[in-house]
């Protein structure tokens, strides 16, 4: 893709998330449902959250594309670094599995992640903007750009340090509240908790390998310009 359609669609995805983001975060107090507003707020939300995650992305992407097309290659070559880390180890894998799990448990039983009652305080464009569009703009990134991958073992220890935070978030407002984020986990046991948080970071991982490989797949392991 041309450096100056690269630079305009980070600058429209910037612009998109963003809004997204804005919008979940201003629905009014009045609408929501009273568990919209435990502990924590809608940051409570691995969704939520994920937005914010594109949108910083999107931007840092749109800025290292500016500096390309104005020939400062050396700031252009920092930013494209943290640009590239921050792809591979969180934007690509994370919105996979919001998007994949989500639409999962939605199917199996969506009280479990998305109760009824948010249908009236959350337009359907803006549940599918934060659940289903994340994956195809994830998809299309690798599709328009090459990214460089950080060492194998770097690439996951970052992951799972960001994994395990969240985690902690998730306990934390338990801790606080006596109510968990999502309703799902008030299903399983001690033991039973520790094996579906083991599980979702095995999957976590599985994408993050994925996106890698397509990666390869396309680009190959030479094709980084700057």
């Amino acid at each position: 893709m041309e450096i100056s359609t690269l630079t305009t669609y980070h600058c429209l995805a910037f612009v998109w998330y963003f809004f997204v983001a804005y919008s979940i975060t201003h629905i009014r107090t009045e609408e929501r449902p009273s568990e919209v507003f435990l502990y924590g707020g809608q940051w409570k939300y691995l969704t939520v959250l994920n937005l914010v995650l594109q949108a910083v992305f999107y931007g840092v992407s749109f800025l290292a594309d500016v500096l390309r097309l104005i020939k400062k290659l050396r700031c252009a070559k920092c930013v494209i670094s943290s640009r590239d880390l921050l792809f591979s180890v969180l934007a690509f894998p994370v919105s996979t599995f919001v998007s994949i799990s989500f639409w999962t448990l939605y199917t199996y039983n969506r009280e479990l992640v998305y109760p009824k009652s948010l249908d009236g305080v959350i337009p359907l464009w803006l549940n599918h903007a934060m659940h289903t569009a994340v994956l195809p703009f994830a998809v299309l990134e690798i599709l328009a750009t090459p990214h460089r991958y950080p060492a194998k073992q770097k690439g996951l220890i970052l992951l799972g340090f960001v994994a395990f935070l969240y985690i902690s978030w998730v306990l934390w407002i338990y801790s606080v509240t006596g109510e968990w984020v999502y309703p799902l986990f008030a299903l399983f046991s001690p033991a039973g908790l520790v094996a579906f948080f083991a599980c979702s970071l095995a999957i976590i991982v599985s994408f993050y390998n994925f996106g890698e490989f397509l990666n390869r797949m396309i680009w190959g392991q030479s094709k980084f310009c700057f």
